[in-house]
């Protein structure tokens, strides 16, 4: 039987409280949009089959960690073994930008000696009317954290798409194993003397 998988990555969602992770996570993994959702305690979990390339089946596994403060001592824990790391903020709420360096040192300095690739995801841009943040200072957050950056959109599907194939692509494919056949010997030949 062929494995429903070949690969399996960690996916973390950072944030702060309300930025928009489960709702982005739940619109990726269920295909549904819901205008309330519960804050989450602690961490989430979603899973997600994509396929990188023809025959090339990944499990990307989310973990949607919680924004609030008192939470961050649990959350920390679940840094360690991540591929990758999404970082949110609401681009109606000048704050939730303002910490992002914060939430990229963090997991930096938690998975060290290790590296994970990082995007940069400004969400609910369908409220850009209310923007309290620039698009040049998301370009320049990118340009100090080097992450890759979409605007994503909290009711839509095209830019959060863009963003979650940024994910798939911006994580680094570990080489194949070459498998050597074992050298066959030859038969030693004894002598009778």
């Amino acid at each position: 039987m062929e494995p429903r998988w070949q690969y399996q990555f960690r996916v973390i969602m950072l944030g702060d409280s309300t930025v928009g992770k489960s709702s982005l996570l739940r619109r990726y993994t269920e295909g549904v949009f819901l205008d309330a959702i519960n804050q989450t305690v602690g961490v989430d979990f979603y899973v997600q089959f994509v396929e990188l390339e023809p025959g090339l089946k990944v499990k990307l596994q989310f973990w949607d960690t919680a924004g609030q403060e008192r939470f961050r001592s649990v959350t920390r824990s679940y840094y360690r073994n991540s591929a990758g790391g999404m970082l949110l903020f609401d681009i109606t709420n000048r704050a939730s930008f303002e910490s992002i360096r914060q939430w990229h040192r963090e997991v930096t300095d938690t998975v060290q000696p290790f590296r994970i690739i990082f995007l940069l995801v400004g969400h609910k841009s369908d409220l850009a009317g209310q923007r309290r943040g620039g698009r040049e200072e998301g370009g320049e957050a990118f340009q100090m954290l080097t992450l890759a950056i979409y605007q994503g959109l909290q009711t839509g599907w095209l830019a959060a798409t863009e963003a979650w194939d940024g994910v798939k692509c911006s994580i680094p494919l570990p080489a194949p194993l070459k498998v050597q056949a074992p050298e066959k010997e030859e038969k030693r030949k004894r002598c009778l003397c």
